[in-house]
């Protein structure tokens, strides 16, 4: 069957791991950074940190949504083989390689900048998330592959026509709302290496890949409502922030965080599904750009914080090298070197991209 590209797919993917290259900054400015092996600045900017609470309870599970509905796509034309295969290289490769040859790097920054001996074990740091999609495409793909055998048949429809009702969606949160109860995480937003994370992000993944199966009934149902589930993601982050001291109980959070995700859902589907050679450039470089920029994050901080400046110049500045510098090894290093592009989950060869023209409908 003939799959059509979807582009606010697309465009949510990089806009989501453009937001943690941010969230990663703001981490350094907040005062208990060390306690999760961040660089902190002397100079806190801990007001920074009250918009970043709207972010992070939906920024990591928006990532799993998008790489379930990601193979879905990636099924359309590849058996299971070589959807272990693929995934194999443009995941579990660049995961392992980050491991041995990225993660270590900013651990020695981070050494040097406090004066501790270097030292380093094995450790995912910041492409956790990379092993988990892995497993989860492995544990998952049998059951994908029965469900892509019999589309169209009895479950199809009856989720299909769940899926019409605004509140289809919504009831999904039960299994989040389950999970958080069953494994009770001390902050919801605690993902990293944590059962939680790992729950979270399967439970994420699979249902990312069942919206997608559902059919257009799914992305109807988000575009009518939008506003719907926009107005009670607000109103859920309102009665956080200002009620109960952004500490609601760990089923307020999942419910909140699948209505901003919903909610981000039907406005992209609405402006966002079109293509570009913008959103082709950004798309390829969105992942390996994420695999380095905590090494160049670091290495930003490690010579801007020492700096006599204002705190907000030194946000301002690290955000500035952080981005420019790895868009710079990304375009002139990492996308020209043939042997660096699988160990950084690119595909195909060097191509040219001229950002001025749009690319035809796929």
């Amino acid at each position: 069957m003939k799959s059509t590209r979807r582009y606010d797919i697309d465009w949510l993917r990089v806009i989501a791991i453009g937001l943690l290259l941010i969230y990663h900054i703001a981490i350094i400015f907040q005062p208990w950074a060390l306690f999760i092996g961040f660089m902190r600045s002397e100079e806190l900017m801990e007001g920074l940190w009250k918009p970043m609470t709207l972010l992070n309870i939906w920024r990591i599970p928006l990532l799993f949504y998008v790489s379930g509905m990601g193979v879905y796509f990636a099924m359309r034309k590849r058996n299971w083989k070589q959807l272990l295969l693929e995934r194999s290289r443009r995941i579990l490769l660049p995961f392992c390689f980050g491991i041995i040859a990225i993660v270590p790097l900013h651990f020695f920054v981070f050494q040097k900048y406090y004066g501790i001996p270097l030292s380093y074990y094995a450790h995912a740091g910041h492409l956790w998330f990379l092993g988990n999609i892995f497993v989860y495409v492995v544990l998952l793909s049998p059951l994908f592959y029965y469900l892509k055998k019999h589309e169209g048949g009895a479950f199809w429809k009856g989720l299909s026509g769940f899926m019409r009702n605004p509140f289809g969606p919504l009831l999904v949160s039960v299994f989040f709302i389950l999970e958080v109860l069953l494994v009770k995480p001390s902050l919801f937003e605690m993902y990293a290496q944590t059962w939680h994370g790992f729950f979270l992000g399967l439970l994420a993944f699979f249902f990312g890949f069942l919206f997608v199966y559902s059919g257009k009934t799914f992305w109807n149902t988000l575009l009518k409502w939008r506003w719907m589930y926009t107005a009670l993601a607000i109103g859920l982050y309102l009665v956080r922030f200002f009620v109960l001291d952004l500490k609601s109980p760990g089923y307020l959070v999942a419910i909140e965080s699948n209505c901003w995700i919903f909610g981000l859902f039907g406005w992209a589907y609405k402006y966002l599904n079109r293509p570009s050679n913008m959103l082709s450039y950004l798309s390829q470089a969105a992942y390996p750009v994420y695999i380095i920029h905590m090494v160049v994050l670091y290495t930003g901080a490690y010579f801007i914080l020492p700096l006599e400046m204002p705190v907000a110049l030194k946000f301002i500045f690290i955000v500035t090298f952080t981005g420019s510098v790895s868009f710079v090894l990304y375009e002139f290093v990492i996308r020209r070197i043939g042997i660096l592009r699988p160990l950084f989950g690119v595909k195909g060869t060097f191509q040219k991209v001229q950002l001025s023209k749009v690319n035809p409908p796929a």
